[in-house]
């Protein structure tokens, strides 16, 4: 199952109802256990991105919908990153030569 980087950054709604963080970060993670996926971790950050998640999902369309899910709900703004695992990392590169 491919895996995904969430870069998000908290909106002025966010913030204003961030004691209801954890709530939404539940929901979050049982939204894309419905989707067939599931998180690795989540981390709050300091710096340019407010959290990180690391997630797996069945593919690039379920990612897409998850992320424009949590858009509409208005709480955070996300960068997704696909991630390649080390070892399809080196069966790209070797396909170079």
């Amino acid at each position: 199952m491919p895996t995904y980087v969430m870069l998000a950054s908290w909106t002025d709604q966010g913030l204003k109802a961030i004691n209801e963080g954890p709530k939404r970060v539940d929901a979050a993670k049982k939204m894309l256990v419905e989707m067939g996926g599931h998180f690795r971790s989540m981390h709050m950050t300091m710096g340019q991105y407010d959290m990180i998640g690391i997630y797996d999902a069945p593919d690039d369309a379920v990612a897409a919908r998850f992320s424009l899910m949590l858009g509409q709900m208005g709480y955070v703004r996300t960068t997704s990153l696909k991630a390649f695992p080390e070892e399809a990392y080196r069966q790209i590169v070797n396909s170079l030569r």
